[in-house]
Formats: structure tokens, C-alpha cells, sequence
């Protein structure tokens, strides 16, 4: 492996017209509604769960889906069994590799590193990842990778080394995660960020508003995580809301539908990446984006409470 020198990154000053353009060039063509691979397997796997998971994201690539989320740390299992789910990594992106043969169609594929048997890894373990990365997925460039951060006052430091693996060009564009508002400026300094992923949808409060503010002010794209689960988001499902229902049953759609609406209501910036295990239910994900939530319905869901 390289030596690499995390301390000898390069600071960029980047105008903040160029940093825009290269975030919405990046993004050109791709599809609102995506596909997140942390629930491909279900809650609790089984001998059939690679072949069913292959099938569904051949399927999702097929109705239109050009945009994939995923990670190393996304097991077969759900994350609540720590103890399982640590014998079961790096089985989503395998499966991304194997469901996209060569002659599919371009797809853009994001993971995320930073984390992996601890909440946080070294500067210097992050080119082993990505390099990991790169083998799970089948790949000589990932289109997207994020920095997960964990408790980090600054994300310079860990995001100068993604910055040096773009430059050497086995990282077409560069994202950050589970950060705060000031993380983002620090990053913005050192090399552009095309997306940011935190948690965000309704129910979560208002906590990310700024946050979602700033990004469509850049021009870089917004794409929460557990925009559909509640409390109990690790296990997956949909958080349940009277308002929710109330406003499915007035749409015909599902509440699945409605809280990713509402999601994409935020901005043209706001993505979504729903993943899911039933064919079902990803046709219906898909569908979310031609509902048209009126201010009133907005207004009201913008109300509900924190879960």
C-alpha cells in the first residue's frame, strides 16, 4: 500500500460558482428516486437472499433507477444484531457487482467509508477502504464516495486523503455524511462535495433544515438516509403518522409514497434512495415522484412531530 501522507494534502480555494457547476454536472441525468441496498436482503437474510437481491436491483435498474446506494458496512442482516451483522459485511456491494454484468446500462454507485468495525476509522486507513471498495464492487473508479464521519470537530484531515484518491482517479466525485453545518465549509476548502447524506424526512424535526438550505444554495445534492423508518430505523419499515396516513389515503398512495414526496418537495436537490427487499414495494418508491403534495399537505407534514 502507499505511503500516504495525510498531512500533505493541498488546500483549494474553490469559487463557490465552480463548486456548484461541477456538483450539478455531476448529477446531470440522474434520476430523482434512487435505490438504497442497506435493506436488499430483508431483516433476516436466508440461503435465497443473493439471488433475490440480484434480481431486484436488475429490476430496479430496469424501470429506470441509475443511481445506487450502498455500503461495505450494509450486511445481509439487519445492523440491530451487531454481534450477526459483523460476520455479514461487504455483502451488499458484492451484490451490486454481481447484479451489474457488463452491457448494463451507466449507473452511478455511491458508498461511504469511515466506518466498518468501529464508529471511526484513521486518515490513513481510508485508501485501504476505498481500495476494498473498489474490489467488492468490480470497479476502477467509484462514481461517488462519502466520508462518514463520527465525532470529528474537523473533517479536513480524513477528507484530504478522499481528495488525494480523486486526484490519482479512483474517486469520480466526493460526499460527506452524518456531518454537521460547519463540516461542509471544511470540506468546501479542500475539494468540491457533490452530495451530502444525513438523516432527513418527516417526523425527524427540523434539525437538517439549514443544512438542506445551504445545500441547495451550492448546488449540492441532499440525499437522506431513514427518509422512510422511524424509531426503530435500524430494523427498517415505515414510521407510522395518522397525518401520513391520512394524506396516502387522500392521494391513493402508501405513506411509503407520501414521506418521499414530501422528501423531494424540499428542492430540486433533494434525492432519495428508498431501499427496500419486495419488488412491490419498489415499483411503488419509484412512483413517489409524480405526487404532488399541495402547500396545505406540505404545511401539514411539516408539523409532524419528532419521533
Amino acid at each position: 500500500m502507499p505511503n500516504w501522507n495525510v498531512n500533505a494534502f493541498l488546500l483549494i480555494t474553490i469559487s463557490p460558482e465552480i463548486a456548484r457547476c461541477k456538483s450539478m454536472e455531476f448529477w446531470q441525468g440522474v434520476q430523482r428516486v434512487g435505490f438504497g441496498t442497506k435493506r436488499l436482503a430483508g431483516a433476516t437474510g436466508g440461503p435465497d437472499a443473493r439471488t433475490k437481491a440480484v434480481a431486484l436491483i436488475r429490476r430496479a435498474v430496469e424501470l429506470g433507477v441509475n443511481h445506487l446506494d450502498t455500503a461495505a458496512f450494509y450486511p445481509t442482516i439487519s445492523p440491530s444484531d451487531n454481534a450477526r451483522a459483523m460476520e455479514c459485511l461487504r455483502w451488499a456491494n458484492e451484490t451490486v457487482r454481481e447484479a451489474l454484468t457488463p452491457g448494463t446500462k451507466e449507473v452511478v454507485i455511491a458508498t461511504k467509508v469511515g466506518a466498518l468495525d468501529r464508529p471511526l476509522v484513521r486518515p490513513d486507513e481510508l485508501p485501504g477502504l476505498v481500495e476494498q471498495e473498489l474490489r467488492d464492487l468490480g470497479r476502477d473508479t467509484i462514481d461517488l464516495v462519502y466520508f462518514r464521519q463520527q465525532g470529528l470537530e474537523s473533517v479536513a484531515e480524513h477528507f484530504g486523503v478522499l481528495a488525494q484518491l480523486q486526484e490519482k482517479g479512483l474517486i469520480r466525485g466526493l460526499g460527506l455524511s452524518n456531518i454537521r453545518l460547519h463540516h461542509l465549509a471544511q470540506a468546501q476548502e479542500v475539494a468540491p462535495v457533490v452530495a451530502v447524506q444525513n438523516r432527513y424526512g418527516v417526523g425527524f424535526g427540523r434539525v437538517n433544515d439549514e443544512l438542506v438550505r445551504l445545500c441547495g444554495e451550492q448546488g449540492i445534492a441532499y440525499v437522506p438516509y431513514f427518509a422512510l423508518a422511524g424509531a426503530d430505523r435500524e430494523i427498517g419499515g415505515v414510521a407510522a403518522s395518522d397525518v401520513v396516513q391520512q394524506l396516502a389515503d387522500a392521494h391513493e398512495a402508501t405513506p411509503a409514497q407520501i414521506r418521499l414526496a414530501w422528501t423531494l418537495s424540499r428542492g430540486e436537490h433533494m434525492l432519495a434512495i428508498p431501499g427496500t427487499s419486495s419488488v412491490q414495494h419498489l415499483s411503488e418508491n419509484l412512483a413517489a415522484e409524480f405526487i404532488h403534495l399541495s402547500p396545505t399537505d406540505i404545511a401539514a407534514l411539516d408539523a409532524v412531530p419528532s419521533d
